[in-house]
Parts: structure tokens; C-alpha cells; sequence
């Protein structure tokens, strides 16, 4: 308006293009004449509703969004904005906050985005309950770094095996036959819902960090005599004189006593790196878990667990035929930073 109006155009004209009314035109320019052409584009102070929540008011409600449900008496674990609003209504008063009476579920989000509190969101972490946690993963990083220098001058007598057992592999089996991909017509496999379930299959592996070797046996189950199984195939694999070393999490097979018994009857042959507690992170055997999940398990369909086994290991002869070597980076520098100083 104030523009139109330094370049000489009329009122009338002004207000006929804007789309708004000749008072209004008016009393732009009038504020600009008495305050200012910046001043003018601002509201006076005290103009719209005032406030009717207090600070107090609102704190209020953001300690209540603080507090679990079910430590207030109810049956949920998570608040929703509608449930927050129902309880300040019921308690407002007592806690002295009237404001707070005809408080809506709207108005509960804003205040709660506005303190950046969501009560209805749940963000997972992980504590470190193992006090040697440094310590620990110290050692295990130490070990890759090791590996990169047996790659580089060769393993000699010693291997290292990441390990770990990757249960619950489900065997489901097709009601219906899939449906092959049809130029045109259909892009995908097609794949009827329904499927029966034979149960589970526990695999336990290890990939050679120096060569990409992996070894892995499926069993039902991954007990302590199952893990005996599969050091046994280690042993067999391995020159009598290689020193093997095994990086493995805390389960409790594999300080067993059905474990040591066994371990005791190959003295010098074996040797175990733990991982610390809630840091199976730092096994690179996760990796190869993550991509046998993305390939092979991606959509598979058996007849039985013993299909499931069978092409497990199928897997496994297939990926020997060309061994990827999987390779530790996060932390090798800083570790040998500190190794140098």
C-alpha cells in the first residue's frame, strides 16, 4: 500500500488492486505517517487475545508430560496429547492452575513442541553395563588391527575367526506356488500370503578375518554342544600348529563347562576374545549376518528345516568360491595414534 502510494497512485486505485477496503488503505498510510513506514507494517503492542496460560501454568503441564502414565495410576505406559489434556483437566484445579481448566489437545502439543518433549516417542539406547566396556573393546580393535598387518605379511600360524550364532532363521514353507515375473503384466514374483512354519534354525559361523573363509554349521539349537561342534570343525580346517583366535560375545556356551572341558583337551589351540557387554556392535560377523539377511534369507521358501540347513551351507560352499574379506576401520587410526606415542 505504502509503495502504491509513493508512486502516486490513488487510494481508491490502491485499494481496488490489493483486494481490500479504502478504510483500510487509509489507515496503513495514516500509521505510516505518524510512526513510521517500518513502524507501521507492526502491529501496536496489546493488540489479539491475551494470554491466558501463565509460565507457571505451562511448566506445569511439561513436569506432568515427564511422567510415565502408569506412575499416575493408569493402565498406559505412553501419553498421548488427548490423555495429557484429560488429566490436567481433573487436576488443575487442586494443583493450582485454573488456567489450565479447558486446556485442549492442541494446545497440550504446543507446549510440548515448544520444550522439544515428546512423551509419546520412545528412543532407544544402549548402557554400558560392562565396567572393563573400554577396556574391552580396546582389545577386540586391537585384534583387527592385528589382522591387517597378518594380511599384509601373511597369517603364518594364526587365525582369527569373528563368531557368533544368528538364531530364530525361520523355515516357511509355500501353501501356493510362487508366481514367476511376467514381461508387462506383473514386474514382481508373485507370492500367495499364507505359508506354513516348520520352526527355527540357529546358524553358527565364523569368517576368517584374514582370508574371507566362512564356516558355519545350522543346527536347531546353539547350546554348548553345538558350539563344541563348531570349534571341532575349526580344528579340523586349521594346521595342527595354527593358534586360532576367536572374537565372540559373553553367551554362555562358550565358557561353559561342557566348552572348557573341550578347549582343555586342545591346549594352545584356541583362544578366546570377548566382546563387552551389549558390544556385539564391534563383531564384524554382524556384517555378515546383515548381508546373508539382504540375500540368501531375503524371501526364502523350504520344504523343511533340513531344506533350510541344506541351502544354508549351500550358501556358505558358494561364498568360499570367491571369500570377501570383511574389514574393521572405525577406531584402527585412533588406536594406533595412541600406539605411537
Amino acid at each position: 500500500m505504502m509503495l502504491d502510494f509513493g508512486r502516486g497512485l490513488r487510494i481508491a486505485d490502491i485499494a481496488r488492486s490489493l483486494a481490500v477496503s479504502r478504510d483500510a488503505v487509509e489507515e496503513c498510510l495514516a500509521r505510516a505517517a505518524e510512526r513510521g513506514p517500518l513502524a507501521a507494517l507492526r502491529d501496536r503492542p496489546g493488540r489479539g487475545r491475551p494470554r491466558s496460560l501463565t509460565p507457571e501454568a505451562k511448566t506445569w503441564v511439561v513436569e506432568l508430560a515427564c511422567i510415565k502414565p502408569k506412575d499416575l495410576g493408569y493402565a498406559a505406559e505412553l501419553w498421548t496429547h488427548a490423555a495429557l489434556a484429560k488429566h490436567v483437566h481433573a487436576h488443575c484445579e487442586e494443583a493450582g492452575h485454573p488456567s489450565l481448566s479447558r486446556l485442549g489437545s492442541g494446545t497440550v502439543s504446543k507446549i510440548l513442541a515448544a520444550n522439544q518433549v515428546q512423551p509419546h516417542r520412545i528412543e532407544y539406547y544402549l548402557e554400558r553395563r560392562d565396567p572393563e566396556f573400554d577396556t574391552k573393546r580396546a582389545a577386540v580393535i586391537a585384534i583387527y588391527q592385528e589382522v591387517e598387518l597378518l594380511r599384509a605379511v601373511g597369517a603364518g600360524d594364526v587365525a582369527v575367526i569373528s563368531y557368533d550364532e544368528k538364531p530364530g532363521i525361520q523355515a516357511l514353507q509355500n501353501l501356493a506356488p510362487d508366481l514367476p515375473p511376467v514381461p508387462g503384466r506383473h514386474r514382481a514374483q508373485g507370492r500367495d500370503h499364507q505359508y506354513k512354519r516348520h520352526g527355527t534354525v540357529s546358524l553358527l559361523a565364523g569368517i576368517d578375518l584374514v582370508d574371507g573363509m566362512a564356516h558355519g554349521i545350522g543346527r536347531d539349537r546353539h547350546r554348548s554342544r553345538e558350539f563344541v561342534e563348531f570349534l571341532t570343525t575349526l580344528d579340523q580346517h586349521y594346521p595342527p600348529d595354527t593358534h586360532i583366535r576367536v572374537v565372540l560375545d559373553n553367551h554362555a556356551a562358550h565358557g561353559s563347562r561342557e566348552t572348557m572341558a573341550y578347549l582343555a583337551t586342545r591346549p594352545g589351540r584356541f583362544e578366546f576374545i570377548f566382546t563387552p557387554k551389549h558390544g556385539s556392535w564391534l563383531n564384524l560377523v554382524e556384517a555378515f549376518f546383515a548381508k546373508m539377511a539382504r540375500t540368501m534369507l531375503r524371501g526364502i521358501r523350504v520344504q523343511s528345516k533340513a531344506e533350510l540347513k541344506s541351502r544354508i551351507e549351500m550358501w556358505l560352499l558358494e561364498l568360499n568360491e570367491d571369500p570377501v574379506v570383511f574389514r574393521w576401520k572405525h577406531g584402527l587410526d585412533a588406536l594406533a595414534m595412541a600406539a605411537s606415542v
